[in-house]
């Protein structure tokens, strides 16, 4: 709320006339997440919810802004004024936090889902090739990973990321002890039977099939390496995380030899100022950042609208620029300790399912940061992805509430006491002499 009054202030000189009533809104739906989780979950961790609330209430305010420089440049271009994207923004928190109440009322015990192993990846599949099935899926800035029906658009992929995950780690509770197996030890690494090979082989082709069909690289980054980290949790074997990262090797080289718009996205990264219109949003960013400097310029005070589509795929940009390196150290060590809360809860964990899902989840959301600002801030290529809670979009945001609860829901069964033992049951000290 201090961020949505400071851009009113920085922007007009006085108080944005609905803030009252954005603020209050925002508090009830806060305080109800909170009331949901002490009723349904009382042991759950008590810091993720309000660092997720805290995230996704600065998205809010970095929105508003961008939609009051868009406001701005479109007065002095005498256009229709847009109807601004903040609102929908937090229609689309409101839908989150609905589903996350939902999900933690209805899976009372996370256990349950393993029963669908199979069930989710046959689902998980099909929301991947829905983008693909014609007059359903829709192309947009290169990528086709949205689906229009009904006048609404969404990402499957989304939701595919969440259905996949129960997959996994059902499947890796099942036949982690094989996977585990090493037939032979080169160069010091453990090297897993070429039987046990086609699970990552699998998961390998289908990211590959991602990228080429729907040119999505950030997809099939995603996929594949929360993959890759669950065998890495579940063997405990090393020996994976190199077969993994030599794939992505191997498949990132002959990606590059063979689809465009992937040699498009490395060339940019390492030549940006060589392309006048692919580079041109890496740019901006970079100018943005460079301009933001260490405190940054102040909410309401830069020109992030400079850089194209900065509600969704640049917000770190525009965040670094008018928050500077020390808002955005903030952010990233927000998200630190959204992901640490979610792996300290997989170490908790009382059961190896939840260990897994919970592991699972927490990379979902660790990769998907890293290969965002790793992108903006040319540490790697540009991949496509939403900031989690930040950035502008419905799909990824109403996932990621309903990621925030499984976890929570795992925290409560791993934080809960254990019940006391029976009057039946024998205590250390009693002897139990045999008959």
């Amino acid at each position: 709320m201090g961020a949505y009054a400071a851009v009113g202030l920085s922007m007009y000189g006085e108080l944005p006339a609905n803030l009252s009533t954005y603020g209050a809104f925002l508090g009830v739906l806060l305080l109800g997440a909170h009331l949901v989780v002490r009723r349904f979950a009382p042991y759950a961790d008590p810091v993720l919810l309000p660092a997720v609330g805290m995230l996704n209430g600065l998205g809010l305010a970095l929105i508003h802004r961008l939609d009051l420089a868009d406001v701005d440049r479109t007065e002095q271009a005498r256009g229709a004024l847009p109807s601004g994207d903040a609102l929908a923004q937090l229609t689309w928190m409101t839908v989150g936090v609905v589903l996350f109440a939902l999900v933690l009322i209805l899976v009372r015990d996370h256990r349950v889902l393993q029963r669908y192993t199979y069930t989710a990846m046959v689902i998980g599949i099909g929301l991947l090739l829905l983008p693909l099935v014609p007059g359903l899926g829709v192309e947009i800035r290169g990528a086709r990973i949205w689906i229009r029906a009904i006048g609404f658009s969404f990402q499957p992929g989304e939701l595919a990321k969440l259905v996949l995950m129960v997959f996994f780690a059902g499947y890796l509770v099942v036949k982690r002890d094989v996977l585990a197996l090493a037939s032979r030890r080169f160069l010091g690494i453990d090297l897993p039977r070429g039987r046990d090979l086609g699970p990552l082989i699998v998961v390998f082709g289908a990211s590959l099939a991602i990228l080429v069909f729907e040119k999505d690289l950030g997809t099939s980054v995603l996929f594949f390496g929360s993959f890759v980290m669950l065998l890495y949790v579940a063997t405990q074997r090393r020996s994976w995380l190199i077969l993994g990262a030599l794939l992505v090797l191997v498949g990132g080289y002959a990606a590059y030899q063979s689809f465009g718009h992937v040699q498009i996205r490395v060339n940019t990264w390492l030549h940006p100022f060589d392309y006048e219109n692919s580079g041109y949003q890496l740019q901006q960013a970079m100018f943005g950042l460079a301009a933001g400097g260490i405190l940054g310029t102040g909410l309401g005070q830069g020109r992030p609208d400079l850089v194209p589509v900065a509600k969704s795929d640049f917000i770190v940009a525009a965040l670094g620029e008018e928050l500077g390196l020390t808002g955005l150290m903030a952010v990233l060590l927000l998200y630190g300790i959204v992901v640490e809360r979610g792996l300290r809860t997989a170490i908790a964990s009382r059961d190896a399912f939840g260990k897994l899902l919970a592991a699972g989840l927490s990379f979902i959301l660790a990769i998907q940061v890293f290969v965002v600002v790793g992108g903006v801030t040319r540490l790697i290529p540009l991949t496509g992805l939403t900031t989690p809670f930040l950035s502008y979009g419905g799909s990824s945001l109403v996932v990621n509430w309903a990621i925030i609860a499984l976890l929570l829901r795992m925290s409560d069964a791993a934080r809960r006491p254990a019940p006391p033992p029976s009057r039946n049951t024998p205590t250390a000290t009693q002897v139990v002499t045999p008959s």
